[in-house]
């Protein structure tokens, strides 16, 4: 069976990519440009159709990974960028799926828990969460980054594919040991000592295991009464200063520098991206996924953070 990956030469695709080859699945992976990787590549725009969209017949799924990265200055080409991206590859893919002949049984449209409101208090679940954009302490740039995440549903869900059962993912972040990934990124600072509580340190962060993130997109091929929005994240968020807490833990670090949120805004500057990545409160918890019966491999911080730590010390 095959497997359409738009947008998949980036760290969750390569993840994703190489489980389902590992089934002996055939993987194609949609790229802007040619890859030299093991997996089959076909080049496209993600914008206009083209002859991948021949890949897309009698596919088992598509899933649509495609979008500029938003680890980056919200200046207005990046914006633009950002935006763009992601409302034309999801709307050029669900077009292609829906004048398919022999359709994709499932479209797996990359979103974002980013979507739900910054929160302390009630967690936002994928049935009842409160989307966010109208916080009255929210910065410009988060309202851009609703958004963002809005218009990347709504294009998908103005596509009818009656053939086609349409998921959206609301991923929160994946954590692998990979070069490059957050993982790798949170664990470069706890080794320089600057792993310390962000802020006042009572922003939740929503994460997810790499291991359960791929085994949560099986279960959502498999299974058929699940489409709209899922929420793909551990079930237990946790406060960000008892999340970098477990992670100096996990890694033997006694020490990590705090910095305020006027130390994260000049550093945000300086590395080129946004506090909104550090700052925002995404306390989100995955109801649909657990009341289908999927069950994490790792619920808890705790094992996930010292099972990453052990694998990236071994790449290292």
């Amino acid at each position: 069976m095959k497997i359409v990956i738009p947008g998949g030469s980036g760290q969750v695709g390569t993840l994703l990519a190489k489980a389902f080859a590992d089934h002996g699945y055939e993987v194609v992976i949609l790229s802007r440009v040619p890859d030299s990787s093991k997996h089959r590549t076909v080049v496209w725009d993600a914008e206009n159709p083209g002859k991948w969209t021949d890949e897309l017949e009698g596919a088992l799924a598509v899933i649509n990974l495609a979008g500029r990265s938003v680890n980056c200055r919200y200046n207005a080409e990046n914006r633009r960028q950002i935006m763009d991206s992601r409302v034309n590859s999801t709307r050029v893919v669900g077009e292609a799926i829906a004048a398919a002949n022999d359709p994709p049984k499932v479209w797996l449209q990359a979103s974002t828990a980013t979507i739900y409101a910054h929160t302390y208090d009630r967690a936002n679940d994928d049935e009842n969460g409160v989307i966010g954009g109208i916080e009255p302490d929210a910065p410009e740039a988060w309202k851009f980054s609703i958004d963002v995440a809005r218009a990347w549903e709504r294009a998908a869900d103005e596509i009818e594919t009656r053939e086609t059962r349409k998921v959206l993912m609301r991923s929160a972040m994946t954590m692998s040991p990979d070069k490059g990934g957050v993982f790798d990124a949170l664990m470069r600072l706890v080794k320089r000592g600057l792993g310390g509580t962000a802020g006042n340190g009572r922003q939740y962060i929503s994460w997810i295991h790499e291991t359960d993130f791929v085994t949560a997109v099986y279960f959502l091929i498999e299974n058929e009464e699940l489409s709209g929005a899922v929420n793909i994240a551990s079930p237990n968020p946790l406060p960000n200063r008892e999340f970098m807490r477990i992670l100096r833990g996990a890694s033997g670090t006694r020490f990590g520098m705090p910095a305020t949120k006027l130390m994260l805004g000049l550093g945000a500057v300086l590395m080129g991206t946004e506090t909104e990545l550090i700052l925002k409160s995404r306390k989100v918890v995955p109801k649909r996924l657990t009341d289908a019966g999927f069950e994490f491999n790792f619920p808890y911080w705790d094992s996930a953070a010292v099972d990453l730590y052990e694998r990236w010390r071994n790449e290292q």
